[in-house]
């Protein structure tokens, strides 16, 4: 026997009207929206070229507020996309929140590689660009030191810099930074292992930035390639929706090629053999020692980072030398970091406080061993003879010095 159905034909169709009549509204405002102008124009902050070398540029941010920071702040992206996903759109850029709290800030524009590019190799651009713009940085300001903030891959650079120049770095700050490449979290890392890069390099030199916006998205196809498009067309009546969807299509989109040697010595040294965080990489004829990173170290990464997991962030601040390290995980994935609004709240702001924290502190400990003047001479006192110097300095017990350094609660995970 036939069952009744339990939903009116009637209901079916009322809803069905009102489905159309929703739709139809939509279209109608995603009609206004999308033939009226948008503003979709990526790095919205004004700056200045002031050092270049070759296709490499340096941008430089001038706050326009009194300047907090003694030593500059100087970050450098990864060499995959480009760094203006810091300053991608208004009220939502990196950029302008550092600024807006008094660092003065340098960034690293990779250019786009070409051909004649294909044999530069890690070391070229660690010990040769970025060496040159921190010299060139140092120069300007008459310091002897910089503060480094390195992302992604730009941030496994930055770890290798530091430990081969410490002497230059006063403070380092990693966000998203892969140092650890032992896992199988991430279909990357799994890729990366079983990849033929000598075979790849060889046959195409430079890899080009759009097979690895197709590889990228091949890495969760549902989300990168559906979900986000069906999105769209759900909020294609909001006007900020829009044009902030239209901007990341535009950062993902631009991706520069990446030059081949660099390619291969970073899957074959770091993904596949994992020397980075066994102390174990070379660059120019040097080992690449973390330990030697005695300075104050930052760590950001995401919790639902499916490029860069957790597993191959956090191990950092463990292998390096200092004392004064803090990991910080936030609630988020790989880009999330940089342009969500409740990241926002918390990423750039923790960066300046971290920093002018640790400046403060290392004032406080200068002037409090900062000598005493010397008293001037009466005519009640004698001289000390040389000898009597000699004997004073002998008789003189050593003094052992007790540096005492802070580590912060590892392992941080700040809710957003």
């Amino acid at each position: 026997m036939a069952t009744k159905p339990t939903i009116s034909l009637d209901h079916i169709l009322s809803r069905l009207a009102d489905d159309s009549q929703k739709a139809q509204s939509l279209l109608d405002k995603a009609s206004n929206v999308l033939l009226e102008p948008l503003e979709t124009g990526i790095a919205p902050t004004p700056y200045e070229v002031v050092y270049q070398e070759d296709r490499v540029k340096l941008k430089y941010y001038k706050p326009s507020v009194p300047i907090k920071s003694k030593e500059p702040l100087l970050i450098v992206y990864a060499l995959i996309n480009r760094e203006t996903m810091l300053d991608l759109q208004p009220g939502r850029s990196v950029v302008q929140t550092l600024l807006d709290e008094g660092i003065e800030l340098y960034m690293v524009d990779w250019g786009y590689p070409s051909r004649m590019d294909r044999y530069q190799t890690i070391d070229d651009h660690v010990n040769g660009y970025m060496d040159n713009v921190v010299d060139f940085i140092r120069k300007k300001h008459e310091i002897s030191k910089v503060n480094l903030m390195g992302i992604c891959m730009g941030g496994a650079f930055s770890v290798m810099y530091t430990a081969l120049h410490p002497e230059k770095i006063n403070a380092l700050i990693t966000t998203v930074t892969p140092t650890n490449f032992d896992t199988e979290q991430g279909l990357l890392h799994i890729w990366m292992k079983h990849i033929d890069v000598d075979n790849l390099v060889d046959a195409y030199g430079n890899l080009s930035g759009d097979t690895m916006n197709f590889a990228f998205l091949l890495l969760n196809p549902a989300r990168l390639m559906i979900d986000k498009y069906v999105g769209f067309l759900e909020h294609m009546d909001n006007k900020d929706f829009v044009e902030n969807f239209v901007r990341m299509e535009k950062w993902i989109f631009d991706s520069p090629d990446v030059p081949g040697e660099v390619l291969r010595q970073f899957v074959t040294d770091c993904y596949q053999k994992n020397l980075l965080i066994k102390n174990e990489m070379e660059l120019g004829g040097q080992k690449v020692n973390l330990r030697k990173i005695t300075m104050p170290v930052l760590n950001f990464y995401g919790k639902f980072d499916h490029l860069v997991p957790p597993e191959a962030c956090e191990q950092l601040t463990s292998a390096v030398g200092s004392k004064d390290t803090e990991d910080i995980c936030l609630n988020t994935g790989h880009i999330g970091i940089y342009v969500s609004s409740k990241c926002q709240e918390l990423f750039a702001p923790k960066i300046v406080e971290w920093l002018l924290e640790r400046q403060n502190k290392k004032t406080s400990v200068k002037k409090a061993g900062a000598k005493k003047p010397a008293m001037k001479k009466t005519a009640a006192q004698k001289p000390v003879t040389k000898a009597a110097k000699k004997t004073k300095k002998a008789a003189a017990k050593p003094i052992s010095k007790v540096s005492r350094k802070t580590s912060p609660k590892k392992g941080r995970t700040l809710k957003t």
